[in-house]
């Protein structure tokens, strides 16, 4: 099952190399400038240009072998960046002042849009006592009433913070765009994910503004990211940004922002973009690569125009604080082969404090980078012999043993059968199930006597191979298979980053085959699973239901099913444990609804780690039946086709479960997910501090004096035959020297002994979280302290205590 992020193995919307752990909404950590990191469709798009529907396969056209830089003939080549505001290129007034046609022309045509009556419910938002206010019905025009004229209902408390509206729970709404149908309006703060994406994506446009005027660039795309925003171009001669075009860019932000320049919203046909954007072979690729026929939008900003979906905020006199955070260089569409581009780094908040405090975030998450920690504690490596996969050392192997451990002791009281299934398929495999078809450039395939394979990217396939080897019966199901085995993706070089983005990886991965009446019961069994995991790491989750999209397969009849049966196993849940759960419209997969369950760090950084899908299309791909047990009658030979002739040549359909049979639900689910992700997920939540059961440095025994070595090396031998991670220091160094290496390894306990610790056959004992005890105490005997530890580890508990 896919469940190592939700990006993966779908039409992402961005690409960032920000911070330590990257999300659902990838973050990275900096990089140097020399690496490059991609922007392909095939591992990220951006948020400009997101669409299921559109086509990467096609590569944009190269310059001629002889011209290794970008083409762009209207700069002239300098060795310093454009510092002063001389009028712009012909190729930026071209394009604006075709937009301002355009734009004029769709002005025209929307003073005659008839200004229907329309009703509108505006949300109010939350009172003082954090309640919700009740909603507020209006009267409105279609066409002319926008959700920015209903703000003045709405609380000044909350006002200063609206950054975007959204129409009827599902789509965002720029504030200053006309509404055209009846609906419910809701607000969105910048402190709401959503609201903050789009105030990022926002100030990415600024950025993207201000390059042109300084460079008189070519841009690519500027979509926001977990941490901020970038925007990659293309700049005459192989140029390269500096450090030192880091004030001059944030002058000219600063200005922009002065001057409160209006976000405008534009549609236009392919034709009229390819007239618009013909000087740039990026845009060009994008308009003929990535937008559907009818065209796309775009938005004007000061004197930027771009391909943009938006929706954006109303003026740049909402950003207050702006700052160039670092720059690099990357590839076009992440391709080593296509163009080596420019990528500036922003990010950009409605309030300076709010600055202030990102600071102080960024300080704190670069200290608990998993990457650094991994090389520090000797946990883990990459190297460039197999990249994206990691080599675990042994302290980084306890770790990943002592997680899956965890979950693997849990499956036999819930009644999951453990199998492993092969890591190689046949690409017909992969065909049958549909994920060739999306999925083949994210796989990796090899030629086999003349057979084409491909390495497994998920479980899911296989799981239903070994569902349907054999006759299956009713009093089977619920089936729950759990595998362990190992999956490789083919990321994009550039995506790569640390444990979190990586392509050799294993999850926590089970199938549950059931019948429609179970799905209720087996879904509360895993909300208990995954509470009983993440109370043992004290992370609160929060719960969301992904409801049918656009597009999708099956009868709606069978979506109302079961997305009403999601509905009851979430009721039921947060009733009995407390909480809420949110309902995300639209967004469920094509085969079925899901759960997405997300939780929070010690940074408050969110993480997608467990999810939970319904899927109604892999058991009809695989025609996968069980015996229902009722009465059997002869069946037409039509009801197995569904009473439908099938066309001359086209692929036959899955045949309907004859009498007596029916077709099994299947539940995909993960816990923790992909294990390296949660494994660098912990690491910056425990800033390196394991707890004990965890740790690979459990007990480090150091001797007051030579003397007593022969003692040290017999307590290291008691505390292994216990399977307790012990190890000892008898080097020639101070005794001082010794603890204090020992706390910066993090030992969770350093048992110091002298003459008085082996006559009594005792020790005393430091705790790595108690300064109290950094000093000599009281003799604890040692076969108490080694069952007291023994205790520690069975019972999982985050307090280093004994």
């Amino acid at each position: 099952m896919d469940a190592q992020r939700k990006t993966s193995f779908s039409n992402g919307t961005e690409d960032s190399t920000d911070l330590p752990i990257r999300q659902n909404l990838d973050t990275q950590s900096p990089q140097p400038s020399s690496e490059l990191t991609p922007t392909s469709p095939k591992s990220s798009k951006s948020s400009h240009l997101k669409s299921s529907s559109m086509s990467a396969s096609k590569k944009i056209p190269k310059d001629p072998p002889a011209k290794k830089e970008p083409a762009l003939k209207h700069v002239e080549s300098s060795e310093k960046p454009r510092q002063s505001t001389e009028a712009l290129p012909d190729f930026i007034t071209r394009r604006n002042r075709l937009f301002e046609e355009l734009k004029q022309k769709n002005d025209a045509e929307m003073r005659e849009k008839p200004r229907s009556e329309i009703d509108v419910v505006i949300d109010l938002g939350l009172d003082q006592n954090g309640m919700p206010r009740p909603p507020m019905s209006l009267a409105a025009k279609a066409w002319e009433s926008t959700p920015g004229s209903f703000l003045k209902h709405v609380d000044k408390t909350v006002l200063a913070d609206v950054v975007v509206a959204k129409i009827n729970g599902k789509q965002l709404w720029d504030l200053d765009r006309p509404l055209e149908y009846s609906c419910r309006v809701s607000y969105l703060p910048f402190t709401s994910a959503e609201g903050r994406n789009v105030f990022w994506h926002s100030s990415a446009h600024v950025l993207g503004e201000a390059a042109e005027c300084q460079y008189n660039c070519l841009l690519s795309h500027g979509p926001p990211v977990e941490q901020g925003f970038f925007y990659d171009m293309a700049i005459a001669g192989g140029q390269v940004v500096k450090e030192t075009d880091w004030a001059p860019l944030e002058s000219k932000a600063s200005k922009f922002f002065k001057e409160k320049q209006p976000f405008d919203r534009l549609h236009v046909s392919i034709a009229d973009l390819k007239q618009m954007f013909g000087y740039s072979k990026y845009k060009m690729y994008y308009i003929e690569n990535l937008l559907p026929p009818e065209g796309s939008t775009v938005y004007r900003c000061g004197t930027l125009v771009d391909l943009c979906l938006g929706p954006h905020i109303q003026n740049t006199g909402k950003i207050k604080t702006f700052q160039i955070m670092k720059n690099s260089s990357c590839y076009f569409r992440g391709d080593k082969d296509d163009d080596s581009l420019q990528r500036i780094y922003g990010v950009a908040f409605p309030d300076k404090k709010l600055m202030a405090e990102h600071k102080k975030f960024l300080e704190e998450a670069a200290k608990r980078d998993h990457r650094k920690i991994g090389t520090d504690q000797e946990l883990f490596f990459f190297d460039e012999v197999s990249p994206g996969s990691a080599f675990l050392l042994p302290h980084g192997t306890i770790i990943f043993n002592a997680l899956q451990k965890m979950v693997r002791s849990e499956y036999h009281k819930r009644g999951y059968q453990e199998v492993q299934s092969p890591n190689m398929y046949d690409v017909e495999l992969w065909k049958k199930s549909g994920h060739w078809k999306h999925y083949q450039d994210d796989m990796f395939s090899l030629e086999v006597e003349k057979r084409k394979f491909a390495l497994k990217p998920m479980n899911c396939p296989g799981h239903c191979v070994m569902f349907g080897h054999r006759e299956r019966s009713y009093r089977e199901l619920p089936l729950r298979m759990a595998d362990f085995g190992v999956l490789h993706r083919n990321e994009a070089s550039g995506a790569l980053n640390g444990l979190t983005r990586v392509r050799k990886f294993q999850q926590d991965d089970a199938h549950i085959f059931c019948t429609q009446d179970q799905i209720i019961e087996e879904i509360e069994g895993l909300f208990d699973f995954i509470k009983y995991v993440y109370d043992i790491f004290d992370f609160k989750f929060k719960l969301k239901l992904s409801t049918r999209p656009e597009k999708y397969m099956g009868e709606i009849e069978t979506w109302d099913t079961a997305e009403g049966k999601l509905t009851e196993a979430l009721n039921n849940f947060t009733r009995r444990e407390g909480g809420q759960w949110e309902i995300n419209e639209g967004d469920g997969a094509f085969y079925g609804p899901k759960i997405d369950i997300t939780t929070s760090d010690a940074l408050k950084r969110e993480h997608q780690c467990a999810t939970i899908q319904l899927d109604f299309q892999l058991p009809q791909n695989f025609e996968l039946e069980f015996m229902t047990g009722e009465a059997t009658v002869k069946a037409d030979t039509d009801t197995l086709t569904d009473g439908k002739l099938e066309d001359a040549g086209a692929p036959p359909r899955p045949k309907i479960p004859g009498p007596g049979r029916a077709r099994p639900v299947m539940i995909h689910r993960a816990i923790v997910g992909s294990f390296e992700r949660f494994f660098a997920v912990i690491t910056e939540h425990f800033a390196g501090k394991w707890p004990f059961w965890l740790s690979p440095r459990q007990v480090l025994v150091i001797p007051v004096m030579p003397a007593v070595n022969d003692y040290v090396e017999e307590v290291q031998k008691l505390l292994r035959a216990q399977k307790l991670h012990a190890d000892i220091d008898i080097s020639g160094n101070t005794m001082p020297k010794k603890i204090l290496r020992g706390q910066h390894q993090q030992y969770n306990f350093i048992f110091v002994v002298g003459a008085q610790e082996k006559d009594s056959r005792s020790v005393n004992i430091r705790n790595r979280d108690d300064r109290q005890t950094q000093a000599k105490g009281e003799l604890v005997p040692l076969t108490e302290a080694i069952q007291k530890l023994k205790a520690l580890r069975k019972e999982r508990r985050l307090v280093n205590a004994l």
